[in-house]
């Protein structure tokens, strides 16, 4: 990606280019922001399938191994830009945890909001000279109602959302800490001052999935990052977090991702190459 940002508006001119040139699954060097406002699509991240429906938002950050299928029907926008472009944003600090981070955003009305700050984005993107600040600001604006839509959706009174969205924030910190180490639920739940069953409703509440299931998460989003970027052997990624096996890494890493880490960075350096 050769500017630092880029938005476009998904029509069914755009679906019907992309399906002519379609390519094979990719590494992002960029963030990807993708707003579905109509019909539907089917994402392949990392080897894992998804598929986001109208309406919903979904991000895919820098790293990625990444091939969409577009539906016909599919419509909203696109937004792609530099990790620098906007570096601190929540959906960022979440795709560590997560493999993507999808949204659904209610109908109607705040649907609406999003199209219309998109097509104030896309006016200011196409003049012959772009305020990328004004642009940065605005997709800044873009990505905290997104955040706000995660918090609606969170199944709980308003008067303790606020309480649990920090709680399991600083879940995510603490985890990002020590997730290397061969740490269970009991020792985030004592970090935690709480019991094991508080902190994983509130993570059920928040992303749902269990205290376990995110920190398995985030320990395989590591190993796929050190097979693919560094020379280590698999026993070594393993060891490093918190694996004191070879098998058990690789069946854990199998078991969620269908194939084995050597099988892994073969596909993928062979993509790269």
């Amino acid at each position: 990606m050769d500017t630092p940002f880029q938005i476009i508006k998904i029509t069914k001119e755009f679906v019907e280019t992309i399906r002519a040139n379609r390519e094979d699954a990719h590494f992002h060097d960029f963030e990807e922001l993708a707003i579905v406002t109509g019909g539907s699509l089917e994402h392949y991240i990392d080897f894992q399938v998804e598929v986001i429906t109208a309406p919903s938002v979904s991000y895919i950050s820098m790293g990625k191994m990444h091939r969409v299928v577009e539906r016909d029907d599919l419509r909203g926008w696109l937004i792609k830009f530099q990790t620098e472009f906007i570096p601190d944003s929540k959906l960022n600090f979440y795709s560590n945890f997560f493999t993507s981070t999808s949204i659904p955003i209610a109908p109607k009305g705040c649907t609406n909001r999003f199209v219309s700050l998109c097509e104030i984005i896309q006016t200011e993107y196409e003049h012959e000279n772009p305020d990328f600040q004004t642009i940065r600001y605005l997709t800044t604006g873009l990505i905290s109602m997104i955040e706000s839509e995660r918090k609606r959706i969170i199944p709980i009174e308003n008067k303790v959302k606020s309480s649990q969205i920090d709680t399991f924030n600083n879940f995510l910190k603490i985890l990002e800490q020590n997730f290397r180490r061969d740490e269970g639920v009991s020792f985030y739940a004592e970090k935690m001052n709480m019991s094991e069953r508080n902190l994983n409703i509130i993570c059920k509440n928040n992303f749902q999935k269990s205290v376990s299931e995110i920190i398995e998460t985030r320990k395989l989003i590591e190993a796929k990052n050190l097979l693919i970027h560094s020379e280590k052997s698999v026993s070594e990624i393993g060891y490093e977090l918190g694996y004191n096996e070879k098998s058990y890494f690789t069946r854990v890493f199998r078991n969620k991702l269908s194939i084995t880490p050597s099988e892994f960075r073969e596909m993928t350096r062979a993509m790269i190459s």
